[in-house]
Order: C-alpha cells, then structure tokens, then sequence
C-alpha cells in the first residue's frame, strides 16, 4: 500500500549540488520511515552544463563548498576535457544498480559519487564506473557492464530525464513532493532538508485531515 505522501528527487551523479544534499536526503529518510514513500529518478545533464576545465570546477567546487559551510574540497580529478561534457554512463550505471539492489536503493550511487567527487577517479569511463559499483557492492562488474550499456536501462533514464524536463524543471537536485489528495510541492535547486521538511508535514497533515473528514462524513454526493 502506498503511503500518503510520496517524495521523488532527481539528481545527476556527478552534481556537486546532488552530492551535498545527500545528507538531506538521508535525513528525510530515516525521518519520515514508514510514512512517506521515497524515489530516486537519474536526471542527465546536457553536456554544456559541466565544467569545460579543471580549473573551472575547482572554482565551482570552492564556491559551493563555501555556500554550504563544509570544509570539505571536493576534487575534480574526475573531469577529462576530451569526453567534452559525456558523463551519461555513470548515471547508466547507477540506474542499472535497481536491476540488482533494488528500486530505489542508495548505496551504488552514492559510491560512484564519492569516487569522483572525493576520490577523484574518472568514472566517466564505464570500466572505472563499474569497477567502483562492483567494489562498493559486491556485485559483478561484468554483469553490471551489460546490464548499464544495455537498451533498457538507458531507456529509463531518457524517460526519468525526460519526465524531469516535463515538470518543468532544470536544476538538479530538484523534489518533487505529492500527496493523496493530489497537492503538489516542487523544490528546484534545493539542498537543505528543512524547506523539504516544511512540504512534507504540510501534505501529511492535508492528507490526514481529508481521510480523517471522510472517516467521519464519507465520500461526497455523487461520488
């Protein structure tokens, strides 16, 4: 049985903004368990949306490392200026790990992230890509190789890149937060868990009062 708020969040691997609102994400999780439905979606990047030089994302990366209070660098040693933008097999790859972790298990992503952004290994090679999966894992890189490059899985990502678009949407990470009784609240951009926090008891609370007036009165005439 669904829950009566679902969140779907939209990220792109090797989005710094993704990488610092993971403990957001985490957060919320653990917060709402049992109550809320969560659902990652891989949400492409155009290739004109990455860095053109090394030096150009560690200038990103100082900027969003202060915006966010972290003493942490990140490190570019992922960027290679010859794949000009194509990073797409390291989300194929993360979209490939739900074939065998399940739908929307955290843990093969979150290890092709910090390989790049901490790391700084250049997953944007797939044998790198699924190297890092299968070590993070246990799974077989073999088989994680042939299920990323397969048709299926990059199908799903162009549909989840796609549905990302329709709503409208173009930074990453974005949250989408829905309701039963078909309330929507769109967050772009956000990294923090507090707006999020705020949209998700808001809905819960909307949720509860119209099951708990149908309790009460049932459904309406004519319906």
């Amino acid at each position: 049985m669904s829950a009566a708020v679902s969140v779907t969040y939209y990220l792109e691997v090797l989005s710094s903004w993704c990488h610092w609102a993971e403990p957001a994400w985490t957060e919320l999780k653990q917060r709402y368990a049992g109550r809320v439905d969560f659902h990652w979606r891989i949400a492409l990047m155009n290739p004109a949306d990455f860095p053109v030089s090394a030096a150009q994302c560690d200038w990103f990366y100082q900027r969003s490392g202060v915006h966010v209070g972290s003493p942490r660098k990140l490190n570019s040693g992922w960027f290679e200026t010859a794949r000009a933008g194509r990073y797409e097999v390291a989300d194929y790859v993360a979209e490939a790990g739900r074939d065998f972790l399940g739908n929307d298990d955290d843990s093969l992503r979150l290890a092709l992230s910090h390989a790049a952004m901490i790391a700084g290994r250049k997953i944007g090679d797939i044998a790198v890509a699924t190297a890092v999966a299968a070590e993070a894992t246990g799974l077989d890189a073999t088989d994680l190789r042939a299920a990323a490059e397969s048709s299926a899985v990059r199908a799903r990502v162009e549909l989840s890149t796609a549905e990302f678009f329709r709503h409208q949407l173009n930074q990453r990470p974005s949250f989408i937060v829905t309701n039963s009784i078909g309330d929507k609240v769109v967050l772009s951009g956000t990294w923090r868990a507090a707006p999020i926090v705020a949209a998700i008891d808001s809905l819960l609370e909307d949720a509860a009062r119209y099951t708990s007036h149908a309790a009460h009165f049932g459904s309406a005439p004519g319906s």
